[in-house]
């Protein structure tokens, strides 16, 4: 993308984000208040091997609550899952959690229960505000292609912003 390297405290952001909503999941706890509850339930038992420069890598295995009746994980939790991962790779290059604008999810492939899957997360672009990203899902042991999402991603205030004053 031809920009300076982010500062290093935007990877360690995106690693710790994404690190913390599966031990969010796996303890239950929801960060004590039920804010960060739906981020982490389909991160259930992530492993994060990168996150820096643009680029989330993560790694879990598919836990039984995630699929439907025929082991399969959920389509919806997939997409949630990805839509984290497009987070955090954004987050890794501009330091903070955008909202979609645009969304689009191909499924390829079912993953089942206890199988292995690898999300690589890419930012692709970024035009003023918005950023392009994309989250490629495959089963980690065969590299099968499992879904490709692809989203804009946007923040609602201005860089700079600190929150209200009150």
């Amino acid at each position: 993308m031809g920009d300076p390297a982010p500062p290093a405290w935007m990877a360690a952001a995106a690693r710790k984000w994404l690190e913390d909503a599966g031990a969010i999941a796996e303890d239950g706890a929801g960060a004590g208040d039920g804010r960060r509850a739906f981020n982490a339930l389909p991160l259930f038992g992530v492993r994060v091997s990168l996150a820096e420069r643009g680029r989330a890598v993560c790694s879990l295995r598919v836990p039984a609550h995630l699929t439907d009746a025929d082991g399969s994980w959920h389509a919806g939790a997939i997409a949630a899952a990805v839509d984290d991962v497009c987070a955090a790779a954004i987050m890794s290059v501009e330091g903070i959690i955008k909202v979609s604008v645009h969304y689009d999810i191909s499924y390829f492939a079912p993953a089942k229960h206890h199988e292995e899957v690898e999300m690589d997360g890419r930012v692709v672009d970024r035009k003023g505000r918005m950023t392009a990203v994309t989250t490629e899902v495959r089963k980690k042991e065969s590299g099968e292609l499992v879904a490709i999402g692809r989203q804009w991603m946007t923040t609602s205030r201005p860089k700079g912003y600190q929150g209200s004053k009150l």
